[in-house]
């Protein structure tokens, strides 16, 4: 794992845009089309708009991805990932196709089954994440998280603490308004794409930095698993990075 410490969340969101678009460059290389996931939320902003306002960048190859969303969340709520991601990914930079989760449907197992195969189809190279504050990676809460899990994509009830962030960042008005399910991509889906880039800003994700970089690789703190990818580097603020030695 690498670690990169920057002065302010803007920079560390912009040095990891700088990542994400040597990647992109580097991957229209290889193949005519590939896959790319990315994260929501308010850690990523700042390297959405720094990626998606660099120039020349090879978007008509790239086939997007999102890696969670919240069950029976409609497009239009403020807090849908769908929504999230056409205001600061689509909108903003013309992909080849993008294939969102839709929370609202009837029968979420097949949706489940159906998306995997169009993640495994497109081979995505790339993820863009980014680590909650209890330490999961997509929706995957320590309660939820499997390592060895067999499944690629699967439905999840949201631990409180999950729920708390959601509130605390803005995106409802109360816990009691926040889902408690959700659709995820499995740590496994996650782990198995060639190249990760970690954006982690913040004063409130302080605490999560370190107990991912220090404490044993458990699901108690799902982001631990991160330390045993090949290719993974984690942008951090002044901020997050408080509490490391």
């Amino acid at each position: 794992m690498r670690i990169e410490i920057h002065p302010s969340r803007q920079a560390a969101g912009e040095a990891a845009a700088r990542a994400a678009a040597r990647s992109l460059l580097e991957f229209a290389g290889r193949a005519p089309t590939f896959g790319v996931i990315f994260a929501t939320g308010a850690s990523q902003l700042a390297t959405l708009h720094a990626l998606t306002a660099t120039p020349d960048l090879p978007w008509k190859q790239v086939v997007g991805f999102h890696m969670d969303e919240y069950v029976g969340i409609p497009p239009e709520h403020p807090a849908s990932f769908r929504r999230y991601l056409r205001e600061n990914l689509t909108a903003r930079a013309a992909l080849n196709h993008f294939h969102e989760i839709d929370g609202t449907v009837a029968d979420l197992e097949s949706l489940c089954d159906e998306y995997v195969v169009r993640l495994r189809q497109h081979d995505p190279q790339l993820c863009l994440l980014g680590i909650g504050e209890n330490g999961h990676l997509a929706f995957n809460d320590p309660a939820e998280a499997d390592f060895t899990d067999p499944r690629d994509m699967k439905i999840v009830k949201l631990d409180t603490e999950c729920r708390e962030q959601q509130v605390a960042e803005g995106w409802f008005p109360s816990v009691a308004a926040v889902p408690e399910k959700a659709l995820t991509l499995t740590i496994p889906a996650l782990m198995c794409v060639p190249r990760l880039i970690a954006s982690v800003p913040g004063s409130r994700k302080a605490r999560i930095v370190r107990r991912a970089l220090e404490e044993p690789i458990t699901t108690a703190c799902p982001a631990t698993i991160l330390r045993t990818h090949s290719d993974v580097t984690m942008f951090l603020d002044q901020e997050s990075a408080a509490e490391l030695d």
